[in-house]
C-alpha cells in the first residue's frame, strides 16, 4: 500500500474530490453501502472541549467534503447534530459538478437518528424550507417533540425503544439511496458495528496527544469484531487519513 500525498495544489498531490466520489461502493443486498468518517488524535480522542473540529486542519476539512460528496445520505446522532450545531450541506461548482458525475442529487439528505427526538429544533438544518432534513426515531418518542419536528422535517418511527438501525437502512434503499454516510457519533457508530453495517471506515488520524475523556471513534453495544482491509491511505500536512472497507465486500483493494 503506497501512501500519497495529500495536495490538491501540486501535480503530484492528490485532490480527495477527484477520488473519493468515485470509488468501489458495491450496494449490499436490502440496504445501501455505508461508510464513515471519524478524525481521532493519536490517542482515541474523538474531541477536544467536546468538538471535533479543533482536531481537523484544511487537508481533514478537503476529505471531509469530499467524502459528503460520496453521500446520498449523511447519517447522523442526535447528540453531535446538537453539538456540531449542524447546518445544510454546502454547495460549490467543484462539490456539485462531482456529485453529477457519479449520478447523485445535488445535495445530500441529512438523516438524524433519535429515539427519543433530543433534536435541537433550532438547527440551522430546520431553517431552509426547501430542504427537509429525515428523522428517524422510535414510538417512545415524546409527541410534542414530534409535532414540532414535523414543521421542517420528515419524521419516520423505526423501533420501540431504540432506533431499529436494519430497518432504517432498508428504508434508505427503499427510497433509492445507495451509499449512507455516517458522521457519528461514537454512540451511532457502535450500534452500526454491533448491527454488522458499515462497508467502509474513513479516518483521520491527528497528531496530538489530548487525554482526558472523550470517547472512542465507536463505542457502546455488543463488542462484535470485523475484518477490514486497507485501501487507502494519504499524509497530509500533519494528518493521515485511511480507508479501510469489509472483507468480502467486492471492492478490489488497492
Amino acid at each position: 500500500m503506497t501512501l500519497h500525498r495529500l495536495d490538491v495544489d501540486t501535480r503530484s498531490g492528490v485532490d480527495p474530490l477527484e477520488v473519493i466520489p468515485f470509488e468501489q461502493r458495491p450496494t449490499p443486498p436490502d440496504r445501501p453501502w455505508v461508510l464513515t468518517n471519524m478524525v481521532t488524535s493519536l490517542d482515541g480522542a474523538t474531541a477536544i472541549d467536546g468538538l471535533s473540529g479543533a482536531l481537523g486542519d484544511d487537508d481533514d476539512r478537503l476529505v471531509f467534503r469530499a467524502l459528503r460528496a460520496a453521500a446520498d445520505v449523511i447519517l447522523v446522532g442526535a447528540a453531535t447534530a446538537n453539538s456540531e450545531r449542524y447546518r445544510l450541506p454546502v454547495r460549490s461548482a467543484e462539490v456539485d459538478r462531482a456529485r453529477a458525475e457519479a449520478g447523485r442529487e445535488p445535495r445530500p439528505r441529512i438523516a438524524i437518528a433519535s429515539g427519543s427526538l433530543s433534536i435541537d429544533p433550532t438547527l440551522e438544518i430546520f431553517t431552509d424550507p426547501t430542504y427537509r432534513p429525515l428523522i428517524y426515531t422510535s414510538t417512545r418518542a415524546p409527541e410534542d417533540r414530534m409535532h414540532r419536528l414535523l414543521t421542517s422535517a420528515d419524521v419516520v418511527t423505526m423501533g420501540d425503544q431504540h432506533v431499529d438501525l436494519e430497518q432504517m437502512m432498508r428504508h434508505l434503499a427503499n427510497e433509492g439511496h445507495r451509499t449512507v454516510l455516517s458522521e457519528g457519533g461514537p454512540s451511532l457508530n457502535g450500534q452500526l458495528i454491533a448491527s454488522d453495517l458499515i462497508d467502509e471506515w474513513n479516518l483521520t488520524l491527528t497528531p496530538l496527544l489530548v487525554g482526558g475523556n472523550a470517547a472512542r471513534p465507536a463505542h457502546g453495544g455488543e463488542a462484535a469484531p470485523r475484518s477490514f482491509r486497507l485501501d487507502r491511505c494519504w499524509s497530509g500536512e500533519r494528518a493521515i487519513f485511511g480507508r479501510w472497507v469489509r472483507q468480502n465486500s467486492g471492492v478490489e483493494v488497492g
